[in-house]
């Protein structure tokens, strides 16, 4: 199984952009999939998972300002994300969750990591 992730760079606050991730070799049936992030000097947290159900859940400081979307049949997951602030500086990694089950238990997947910054 291999995430990979794109679509991070250097933007002025207020700006846009769009993340991107794939996974290849992912047979598995899935939790979730989704995006964290880790500030520098910060631990991972959520940004926005959604689940196989299409349910969102997102972090309340991104809330109205990103958008999570997922491609099932193609193993995607994309993070549009507007109205960039300062403090959305980190390097995001998505995630693929699998679903365990009687012969095998739930595991988490990451992808590389994309480092987005926000200029003010």
């Amino acid at each position: 199984v291999q995430l990979q992730a794109s679509g991070g760079g250097s933007v002025q606050a207020g700006g846009s952009l769009r993340l991107s991730c794939a996974a290849s070799g992912f047979t598995y049936a899935i939790n979730h999939m989704g995006w964290f992030r880790q500030a520098p000097g910060g631990q991972r947290e959520l940004v926005a998972v959604i689940t196989s159900s299409g349910s969102t859940i997102y972090t309340d400081s991104v809330k109205g300002r990103f958008t999570i979307s997922s491609d099932n049949a193609k193993n995607t997951v994309d993070l549009q994300m507007n109205s960039l602030e300062p403090e959305d500086t980190a390097v995001y990694y998505c995630n693929f969750q699998r679903r365990g089950g009687a012969t095998a238990r739930t595991k988490d997947y990451w992808g590389q990591g994309t480092l987005v910054t926000v200029s003010s």
